[in-house]
């Protein structure tokens, strides 16, 4: 579904003057400054993976979604999205993709929820059998009814979020880009979100690649992340695999009755380190604190 290979931008902006007539340097200087954004990017993604592609901020993730959606050309490389070239082919790449940014709505701010979806059936020349029988579905599966005929800018944040969903996947595209979907949500509403992404990929076999920084997602919804820093990929794989590498070691967390809380590392056995322990403290309780997907993506960083 999606092939990169060797992707890089650059960003050229003149250089910045300061001091006197610095505005004027600035506009009239022919000196630039070069910013790496993405370096030498390579990955594929098949259909109907749900891949996470992480990193800190600045690492180049937004740059290599504009890239892939076609709202950028890169520098150099080769980039093809379900066999096209997005930023050569835009109308044709726009039909077969669904974006959806967590911090940004494409809804009409002042009409109806519903009308919005309407504007979007006619925008991507979903034909009316289609676009009942479609909505339909989206009614079900995201909860909509309830605010349907709501102006979109007196929904709440996870109401509009779901709106989102729905006018990404009304005309059903076979790949679907989000970007931080649950950003701000309480929890009821990340889990409806989070159970609509499984039921799309699920039934329709689409590919979702998903950017966030809300590690409880990935957990809940991807078996592969693409982890990139400093523009480039520094791993590439499954969140087992990731895990197991680079997951700071296990450790015991023993609760005193006199109120006192200790840690200790695992490194060999556990009956002999519990042992040792309550030898020399009297234990109120005890447990174990396993290696997460937060705690090694933090240690990476």
């Amino acid at each position: 579904m999606i092939r990169v290979e060797g992707l890089s931008k650059v960003f050229r902006r003149p250089k910045t003057f300061t001091g006197p007539f610095g505005a004027v340097r600035t506009l009239l200087t022919r000196q630039y400054e070069e910013k790496v954004a993405v370096e030498d990017v390579s990955f594929s993604v098949g259909e109907g993976e749900v891949v996470g592609y992480l990193g800190p901020n600045g690492a180049g993730k937004s740059t290599t979604i504009k890239i892939l959606t076609g709202i950028l050309t890169p520098t150099s490389g080769v980039v093809e999205v379900a066999g096209r070239v997005p930023w050569r082919e835009r109308k044709a790449n726009a039909r077969s993709v669904g974006v959806v940014f967590g911090q940004r709505s494409q809804l009409w701010w002042d009409l109806p929820l519903i009308e919005s979806l309407r504007l979007v059936g006619a925008l991507y020349d979903v034909p009316a059998q289609r676009f009942t029988a479609s909505l339909n579905r989206l009614r079900d599966v995201l909860g909509l009814d309830g605010f349907l005929d709501t102006p979109v800018r007196q929904l709440s944040l996870g109401q509009r979020m779901r709106g989102d969903l729905a006018a990404a996947m009304l005309y059903e595209p076979p790949l679907l880009y989000l970007d931080e979907p649950t950003v701000g949500l309480d929890v009821l509403a990340k889990e409806a979100v989070r159970d609509f992404i499984v039921e799309t990929n699920r039934l329709g076999r689409t590919t979702v690649v998903l950017t966030t920084h809300d590690l409880a997602d990935v957990e809940a919804l991807c078996k592969r992340i693409i982890l990139i820093d400093g523009g480039k990929v520094v791993y590439d794989g499954e969140i087992e695999a990731l895990v197991s590498s680079y997951a700071p070691p296990r450790r015991l967390v023993v609760h005193l009755f006199d109120g006192e809380d200790l840690s200790f590392e695992i490194k060999g056995s556990l009956p002999e380190l519990v042992a040792s322990v309550s030898a020399e403290h009297r234990i109120r309780d005890m447990s174990i604190e396993e290696p997460d997907l937060e705690s090694v993506i933090k240690r990476i960083y």
